[in-house]
């Protein structure tokens, strides 16, 4: 039909053009040379990184520009993110600005005096539509380093207005930007798949490096994986790569094109990227994200099932379109593929609501929060003086799609303040880490989102605060403290001044440190002055600090 239209429309005289709109325009974030310290979509842990990240010449402060004609739609200060503005504009895309120094006036005394009304280092901001109207090239905020970032740089996300997907920035700043230098690869893996394929008489994935020269040998059905990153002219960052296609004997089984996902999407890395290192170059079958195509009929698998070498050839692309390959060969050899001989009980199916119940654990997943099939090495461990058993779900680290809800029951009521019991992760290493919970019937009750090993532990020490060269307050006009607490993590914290509130925050979440710039608005040079610092942790734990210094 589509056909026939575009007949119709030519014969009558009309242009037809492939793209209905023109491509939107922007203007850069900055004045100055633009350089960037991570590109769209790099691997990062539980999420696809989700935007462009823009050097700032090694510091804080530089003027971040609006990059087209639009309006300020909601303004925010997070731990996690720092000072961010998000930005609607006019062209049908939106931003988020992130790790920001600081508001342009009035927003900054906006936001400063809702952080005291709430008494809250972290507050919301919807304005109205068109309350804040923005110009392209028109200051909107400082860069900064602020919220969980290693150094002085703007995260810069872009999403797709009509369908609310982040998509890749960088075909709008290409221009701005050299890049000559095309992917490099790091190595590559083989993944047989569970009771149909074998990889060097081993049915576990092997990792292999570039100058691999023992003969690899397969049989059955596998996957391939490839580490690679890009580079760009004149910085020695990494950066993820845009286009990975693997052929096999001359014929495309699988591409990704990283270009654009939904929020939902994200946390499918976790199915795509191995240990955070490994594109993979099949799919999952629970995995659906938009970015991989495979082009045979089996999900991107290749099955060797011929004596003969099959060869494997990858094509790696930038958004430049520079271009690097690399090829090896897998020779097809007959071995034995050892069945699982597990109990079915322990295996989890991708497409179907798994429960695992055990005296002392209840586990559920619901369809559609794993990516594959799993077969459990569920094991369990007793301590006599442990407050509960240590449950093994599986021994190596599996991510669900979402949250799921697990109890683990207390075996040991070592103390009667039940407030206390907290449900932790155990890693390989027997360290352990909160995952939360709340005391109830007996059990402690979570949610997780990985497969892994948990059991019970106990938190009744309060977080450790210690104010950081107090005697320098006065002349640096900050006070300082560092906050240590290694069982359950920060819950709140409020700091007062002469019993006034005070607007502490967490300028850098990486620091430790939590800091009061003194106003002299609100704390008048009058001499002596009483500092009261309060700090709770996931337990209800709490620790207060108490200081004095002259002003």
């Amino acid at each position: 039909m589509k056909k026939y239209i575009a007949a119709f429309l030519l014969i009558c005289g009309f242009q037809v053009h492939a793209q209905e709109a023109p491509q939107a325009k922007f203007t850069p974030p900055f004045d100055f040379p633009l350089f960037l310290s991570g590109n769209f979509g790099e691997l990062r842990a539980n999420h696809f990184h989700g935007g462009l990240d823009f050097k700032t010449q090694g510091a804080s402060g530089k003027k971040v520009l609006a990059i087209a004609d639009g309006y300020i739609s909601r303004i925010r200060v997070t731990h996690g993110s720092g000072y961010v503005l998000d930005v609607c504009y006019d062209n049908g895309y939106s931003t988020i600005n992130r790790h920001l120094s600081g508001f342009v006036s009035p927003i900054a005394q906006r936001v400063e005096d809702l952080q005291y009304t709430n008494e809250s280092w972290e507050v919301t901001i919807t304005p109205e539509k068109d309350e804040y109207r923005v110009k392209a090239g028109q200051q909107i905020a400082w860069s900064g380093n602020t919220g969980y970032s290693f150094g002085p740089h703007l995260h810069l996300d872009m999403f797709e207005d009509a369908t609310g997907d982040y998509i890749d920035p960088l075909p709008f700043f290409k221009k701005h930007l050299k890049d000559t230098r095309a992917p490099e690869v790091m190595g590559f893996m083989l993944f047989p798949q569970m009771e149909k394929g074998v990889v060097n008489k081993k049915s576990t994935p092997q990792t292999f490096g570039l100058n691999q020269k023992d003969t690899i040998r397969a049989w059955g059905v596998i996957g391939s994986a490839i580490r690679a990153y890009d580079h760009m002219n004149e910085v020695g960052n990494r950066y993820g790569v845009h286009t990975v296609i693997l052929e096999v004997d001359g014929e495309e089984v699988f591409r990704s094109v990283v270009d654009r996902f939904s929020e939902y999407e994200n946390r499918m890395i976790n199915s795509w990227a191995y240990d955070n290192k490994y594109m993979k170059s099949f799919i999952e079958p629970g995995n659906t994200l938009r970015m991989l195509t495979a082009s045979n009929d089996n999900r991107g698998l290749i099955t060797i099932n011929e004596e003969r070498n099959y060869r494997f050839r990858y094509t790696l692309k930038d958004g430049y379109g520079n271009t690097s390959r690399f090829s090896f060969v897998v020779k097809g050899t007959p071995q034995a593929i050892k069945p699982l001989g597990q109990r079915d009980r322990h295996i989890f199916r991708w497409n179907k609501v798994n429960y695992l119940q055990e005296p002392g654990l209840d586990l559920v997943i619901p369809r559609g929060m794993l990516y594959d099939d799993v077969a459990l090495n569920y094991a369990v461990r007793a301590d006599s003086a442990a407050v509960a058993f240590t449950y093994q779900l599986h021994n190596e680290w599996v991510p669900l799609h979402r949250y799921c809800d697990i109890q683990i029951g207390v075996r040991r009521k070592v103390i009667a303040d039940t407030t206390k019991y907290y449900m932790v992760r155990v890693n390989n290493k027997g360290q352990f880490s909160s995952v939360g919970g709340k005391y109830e019937d007996g059990y402690v009750k979570s949610r997780i989102r990985e497969l892994g090993t948990y059991t019970i532990a106990i938190d009744t020490i309060p977080p450790t605060v210690t104010a950081v060269n107090p005697a320098n307050w006065a002349k640096s006009g900050k006070i300082i403290y560092k906050v240590k607490e290694e069982q359950t993590g920060i819950k709140s914290y409020k700091g007062t001044v002469d019993g006034e509130y005070a607007l502490f925050g967490r300028h850098n979440s990486m620091s430790g440190l939590i800091e009061y710039t003194i106003d002299p608005k609100r704390v008048k040079k009058s001499g002596k002055h009483i500092v009261e610092f309060t700090v709770e942790d996931g337990c209800g734990n709490v620790t207060i600090e108490r200081n004095q210094f002259n002003y």
